[in-house]
C-alpha cells in the first residue's frame, strides 16, 4: 500500500506531534508499506528530498510565516501528485495545508484519514487571531472531507469543541510510544554527568516552556515539595530556550526558577538514550498541562514504561494514561497546592504506582499502532 502522510512540521523538529507521525510513518513502513512524507522545509539547512529511516520524505520551501504556519506555494502541485500515487491519505491536524490536499484527494477518490492531535489555541493579537480562524476553518474542511478521524481517546473526542462535531468519523487509536534502551554504565553516566546524588528525589518533566505546559505550577509546587525532600530537583526536558510565541512566559517564570537555584535544571532537549535514562532515573514525571492544547501526552507513557510513575492534571484525554495503568495521581488543573501533595504522596510510596511495564509497552507499541491504522484503511 502506498500511503501519503502530510504534516506541516516533521522531524527533526520536536514536539508529539512530529514524535508520533514518525514513529507511525517508521512502522508503518516497516510492515512493507511505502510510505511518503509531505512537509514544509521549515529550517533552510535541511535537504528538500531525504529517506528518513525508510519513509520518503519531501520538504517544501517556505515562503513565508503566518503565527505558528507556514506559506508553501509549491505545496498543491506536489500535493496532488502524491496524492494520485497514493492509496490512502492521512493528514495531521492542526495543519493549515489539510484543506486543500483533502479536497483534492476526494477529487481523486482517496480515502483521507484525519490524525488530530489536538485542539489550536494561539496566544492573544490580531495575526495570531486571524491565524486562528484560518486553521479552524481548514480543520471543518478537512473534517467533512474525510472519511475517519483518529484520535488519542474518547474522552478527548467528546471533550473537543472540534471533534464532538464530527464524532461519527472518530477512531480511537492510542499513540505510538517507544523507548530506547539504556545499559547500567549509560545510566551511570547520566547520574554523573547531571550530579544526581544516591537518595535525592528527582522530579522530570518533559515539555516546550511554553504557557499551556502549566510550568508555572511546578514552579509553585516546589516549597512544599523542598519541605519534605530538601534535596529534590527538577530535571526539565525540552526546548526552554527562544520557543515560539513564549518570550513573555518566558521571562515571567525566569526570575521564579532562578529563585529555586540548584532545586531545577534545564537539560534541553536530549538524544533517544539520555532521555530513555531521564525517564528511568527520575521519581516521578509530572505533566501539569492547562488546556485542551494537550490531547494525551505521550511522555506519560513513556516514563511509566521506565516504570516511572505520573503526577498528570484532570483533562480529557490526559488523565487517561493514569486511569488506565493506575501509574500515577491526578490533579485539579492548575492548582499546585494538589499538585504538591500528589508528587509528595507518590514519592512517599513508590511501591504503590508500580505496574507490568512490558504490558504497557506492548499496549502502545508502533507496530500495534500502525496495525490499527491497516485496519481502518481496509474500512474505507
Amino acid at each position: 500500500m502506498q500511503v501519503f502522510i502530510a504534516l506541516t512540521y516533521f522531524r527533526p523538529h520536536y514536539s508529539g506531534l512530529t514524535i508520533y507521525a514518525d514513529r507511525l510513518a517508521r512502522a508503518l513502513a516497516n510492515r512493507g508499506h511505502e510510505v511518503t512524507v509531505l512537509t514544509s522545509q521549515y529550517d533552510h539547512t535541511l535537504p528538500l528530498h531525504e529517506n528518513w529511516d525508510g519513509v520518503q520524505v519531501i520538504r517544501m520551501p517556505v515562503k513565508m510565516r503566518v503565527s505558528k504556519g507556514v506559506i508553501m506555494p509549491e505545496m498543491p502541485s506536489r500535493a496532488w501528485r502524491l496524492a494520485n500515487q497514493a492509496d490512502v491519505v492521512n493528514l495531521h491536524l492542526p495543519q493549515l495545508d489539510a484543506a486543500p490536499i483533502s479536497v483534492m484527494s476526494r477529487l481523486l477518490h482517496k480515502p483521507v484519514v484525519l490524525t488530530y492531535h489536538c485542539d489550536l489555541r494561539l496566544p492573544n493579537g490580531l495575526i495570531h487571531y486571524l491565524a486562528n480562524q484560518v486553521s479552524h476553518l481548514a480543520n471543518h474542511i478537512s473534517a467533512t472531507a474525510a472519511g475517519a478521524i483518529v484520535t488519542n481517546t474518547r474522552d478527548y473526542a467528546e471533550h473537543s469543541a472540534f471533534l464532538h462535531r464530527y464524532i461519527d468519523k472518530v477512531h480511537t487509536i492510542l499513540p505510538p510510544v517507544e523507548i530506547y534502551p539504556v545499559t547500567h554504565s549509560e545510566m551511570e553516566a547520566f547520574r554523573q554527568k547531571y550530579q544526581i546524588v544516591p537518595g535525592q528525589k528527582i522530579i522530570g518533566m518533559a515539555a516546550r516552556l511554553a504557557t499551556e505546559k502549566g510550568v508555572e505550577y511546578l514552579v509553585q509546587a516546589m516549597p512544599s515539595i523542598l519541605e519534605r525532600y530538601p534535596q529534590a530537583r527538577v530535571l526539565f526536558v525540552g526546548q526552554y530556550k527562544d520557543v515560539f510565541g513564549e518570550r513573555a512566559y518566558a521571562l515571567k517564570l525566569e526570575p521564579l526558577i532562578e529563585s529555586l537555584g540548584d532545586h531545577w535544571q534545564f537539560l534541553g532537549i536530549l538524544a533517544n538514550g539520555e532521555f530513555t535514562a531521564f525517564m528511568k532515573a527520575s521519581d516521578v514525571l509530572v505533566l501539569p498541562s492547562q488546556n485542551s492544547t494537550e490531547s494525551f501526552g505521550m511522555v506519560q507513557v513513556e516514563a511509566m514504561t521506565c516504570g516511572t510513575p505520573v503526577v498528570a492534571t484532570d483533562l480529557p484525554g490526559v488523565r487517561q494514561p493514569v486511569r488506565m495503568t493506575g501509574m500515577g495521581e491526578i490533579v485539579p488543573v492548575a492548582d499546585s497546592e494538589a499538585l504538591s501533595r500528589a508528587i509528595i504522596e507518590v514519592l512517599d510510596n513508590p511501591e504503590r504506582y508500580r505496574r507490568d511495564a512490558q504490558r504497557i509497552i506492548q499496549q502502545f507499541s508502533p507496530d500495534v499502532v500502525a496495525e490499527e491504522y491497516e485496519r481502518l484503511f481496509g474500512l474505507l
